[in-house]
């Protein structure tokens, strides 16, 4: 059985700085860190504003885009992953991340690629 993909509205640099009241300076720094990861589909980048949580990145997100990257997986590859149904999960892995299921999405993660 196969969820739907997680909806989410995607935010601009300036609406990240405004959902999160951080400055500019910091966003990048989340980005860079891994805290947050975003996408130039459209043009600028632009973050999943589900990888917020009451105005902070989600605190497991950074290890999961970590694994996904140590398999090979790009920013948007990861993106990709994080927001579509995952059989093996049930549900988006992301949506599980935010239910608090890090160990079953960063194993299920792990052995991807």
């Amino acid at each position: 059985m196969t969820g739907a993909t997680f909806e989410t509205t995607w935010l601009s640099l300036p609406e990240l700085v405004e959902a999160t009241g951080e400055p500019l300076s910091r966003i990048r720094r989340l980005l860079d860190e891994r805290q947050l990861i975003g996408s130039r589909r459209e043009g600028s980048l632009k973050v999943p504003a589900a990888f917020l949580v009451e105005g902070e990145p989600l605190g497991s997100l950074r290890g999961t885009v970590i694994v996904l990257h140590d398999r090979g997986f790009t920013d948007d590859e990861a993106i990709d992953w994080l927001l579509a149904p995952e059989d093996s999960i049930g549900i988006p892995p992301l949506e599980a991340l935010r239910a608090g299921r890090k160990s079953e999405v960063r194993r299920v993660a792990q052995s991807l690629g």
